[in-house]
């Protein structure tokens, strides 16, 4: 906890902290701790010690981290020819497949300023198999800024990722021959082509429905997968399954591990002879490993390794492989090989939902067994004993996840319960081990594991359709907005607190933990225009209308879920009741308020149009430069976008508040610097921007 509370910190700064600080940090708290912990009735501060150490440790970990994994960034967007190898064939996004290409040459670009990889999204047929050299003409920029201000930052997991530039291609991408790769990248890129050949036979082997979820299952690649069945496995509760992560891992893993103890006891000389859980383990911790080089080693996949391996390496030691001392270790783990994690929801949840799983087992009371009972009375009380623990382990794992999947994705899906109790048998028992079997064979020989997943592909096929009938239960899906930053870490230490504490007073923590349900929302704010100026919403009442609904939608999307504001079912119709809008400019017609003007050319308007814009409006937004005179309450330019990013506008007693997204994220190695101001114009022909 003191380990992750300095990462958390750091990334919560404006500025970058210097290095010193962490240094000085562990020195000092070390030096306390040594010499206090032999100190009669010292202990509590010897252990308060030991604890600053670990939050110094954390923040110079992540600032560590930060400095080795910096590279070189596009910071302009900018039409390029990218020559590269195609590393990975990366999720899709909601303009098509995407590829990351690790660049040789960008002609203009020096090796100096030309980023480690770039993100580029291609044509549906266009999608290239990683190893691959090739050349294509793109549009890049910069990683994308937060979709409204306080909202997730995707550039710094870019940054982390080495991402330094993502966009679209102009053309199909040429396979061409390039210079010999470094090893490392060559065989980071082998064993994304074997992936990328899996995932292939797997889709051919079972149509691109059951295929792509079943290759999402066990490869990582989403190219294949139906943006319908995603939105039905999300407001079902279940689009976990699709993200190889703890779930995947222990099923793999356990799957093996039970197997191999079946051999062992099966075979009387071994047996007799060898520790057969032990064997077990080893081999557990063999298809771990195996698994999450299969998987691509996503962050969460990784992380949900390093929590099983450390699990299978107690048994191996002779200690207890399920324990809160064991996730406590797993956790440290995580936080020192990628101190970034902290503020992932993944790791978040992850955890979480382990620690309550934890506590559960410790609290868990297992009925005494009957020694004379008939069978069928065994029988009935093992399947009791077993729904009722199902049934526990989904509500605790739910609530302790809810608080994170309300803040980060405004989303609680009302019947994820029930849902998630009938797909774990599919899952557990008949997709996974009949997908992991399966790929073994293909790996071996092709077509050696067909009847394997021809079985896992019923068994997505019965996953899909109760996804799609649990999302259409009636209120499947609740929209909450986003409590205050201040929620979420006090309702994480809640939780923490219920799992660790003994005793009755753990409940204590009960209020912490509903922080983030119990908070008052602040009021959403008036309109909100995207981090280029290229899209705008104002709300009305609790519904959000967009002036753009074919730009930055995901954005937008983003933004109203976040404020808890109902999207219309038609958008334009939303729209045109309220705005003339058309390819250049919006213009508001009712009286209501806010009233938002916009001109989404880069082109500066000229007299007549910018007398247009500002005629009656309390929000301008003009997408470049403006050289009349408005006088308009808020004026919104090219410059303050480059400057601030994203913004949100409130209406305040006597005028109007601009929250900006770049103000919260301060000046980080993930984010670009500020322009310079530019020069005060001429006073006569001098827009006025007043808030």
């Amino acid at each position: 906890m003191a380990l992750g509370g300095g990462c958390a910190l750091y990334f919560a700064l404006r500025e970058e902290p210097p290095l010193w600080t962490g240094l000085l940090g562990v020195a000092a708290g070390l030096g306390l701790w040594l010499a206090l912990r032999r100190l009669a009735g010292a202990r509590w501060l010897a252990i308060g010690a030991a604890l600053a150490a670990f939050f110094a440790a954390g923040l110079l970990l992540a600032e560590l981290r930060a400095r080795a994994v910096a590279a070189p960034v596009i910071w302009e967007r900018a039409s390029f020819e990218v020559s590269g190898w195609v590393v990975d064939v990366a999720s899709p996004g909601s303009g098509g497949g995407r590829l990351v290409i690790a660049p040789f040459d960008i002609p203009g670009m020096a090796p100096a300023a030309t980023p480690r990889r770039v993100r580029v999204t291609v044509g549906p047929d266009a999608l290239v198999g990683p190893g691959q050299a090739v050349r294509l003409r793109a549009v890049l920029g910069p990683p994308p800024d937060p979709a409204s201000p306080g909202a997730y930052d995707f550039a710094r997991d870019s940054f982390f990722q080495g991402i330094g530039a993502v966009g679209f291609s102009l053309s199909d991408p040429q396979v061409v021959s390039g210079p010999r790769p470094p090893l490392l990248l060559r065989a980071g890129m082998a064993v994304n082509a074997a992936r990328w050949r899996l995932s292939r036979r797997i889709v051919a082997a079972l149509g691109p429905g059951e295929g792509g979820v079943a290759a999402a299952m066990t490869t990582g690649h989403e190219a294949w997968l139906d943006p319908d069945d995603v939105q039905a496995m999300r407001d079902a509760g279940i689009s976990h399954v699709l993200s190889i992560s703890g779930v995947h891992m222990a099923i793999v893993g356990g799957f093996v591990f039970f197997l191999a103890r079946a051999l062992v006891a099966l075979w009387p000389w071994a047996a007799l002879r060898a520790p057969g859980k032990k064997l077990a383990a080893g081999a557990g911790l063999a298809a771990t490993a195996v698994y999450l080089v299969v998987s691509g080693a996503p962050p969460p996949a990784v992380r949900s390794a390093v929590t099983l391996s450390v699990a299978f390496l107690a048994v191996l030691a002779d200690r207890r492989a399920i324990s809160l001392h064991a996730l406590a270790l797993a956790a440290l783990l995580v936080l020192v090989l990628q101190p970034e994690a902290v503020v992932q929801p993944g790791f978040q949840m992850s955890f979480a939902a382990t620690a309550a799983l934890v506590a559960l087992a410790e609290l868990w009371r297992r009925p005494p067994k009957e020694i004379n009972a008939p069978w069928w009375a065994r029988l009935w009380q093992t399947a009791g004993a077993w729904l009722a623990l199902a049934v526990a382990a989904s509500l605790a794992a739910g609530l302790a996840t809810t608080p994170f999947a309300v803040q980060h994705f405004n989303r609680v899906s009302l019947y994820g319960l029930p849902a998630n109790l009938m797909m774990e048998p599919l899952s557990s028992f008949v997709i996974m081990p009949a997908l992991a079997a399966g790929a073994l064979l293909e790996g071996i020989s092709p077509g050696a594991g067909a009847w394997l997943l021809q079985l896992a592909g019923w068994g997505v096929g019965a996953l899909l359709a109760l996804a799609r009938a649990v999302a259409l239960w009636p209120r499947a899906v609740w929209i909450v907005p986003s409590a205050p930053d201040v929620a979420l870490p006090l309702a994480f230490l809640g939780l923490l607190f219920i799992c660790l504490w003994k005793g009755r007073l753990r409940w204590l923590g009960l209020p912490f933990a509903l922080a983030v349900t119990l908070w008052p929302r602040p009021p959403a704010p008036d309109a909100w225009i995207a981090a280029d100026g290229g899209a705008a919403a104002v709300r009305d009442g609790r519904q959000a209308v967009f002036l753009r609904p074919d730009a930055k939608q995901f954005a937008a999307d983003l933004w109203a879920r976040r404020r808890g504001l109902a999207e219309p079912a038609d958008p334009e119709a939303a729209r045109d009741e309220r705005y003339d809008c058309n390819r250049r400019e919006c213009l508001p017609l009712a009286a209501g308020r806010p009233r938002l003007a916009a001109w989404w050319v880069r082109r500066t308007p000229g007299s007549r149009q910018t007398a247009e814009l500002c005629q009656g409006a309390d929000i301008v937004v003009v997408r470049g430069a403006l050289r009349f005179a408005c006088a308009a309450p808020v004026v919104l330019t090219g410059a303050d976008f480059a400057r601030g990013g994203s913004a949100e506008v409130f209406r305040v007693k006597g005028g109007w508040r601009v929250d900006w997204a770049n103000d919260r994220r301060g000046r980080r190695p993930w984010t670009r610097a500020p322009p310079p101001p530019a020069p005060a114009p001429d006073a006569a022909s001098s827009p006025t921007t007043r808030w």
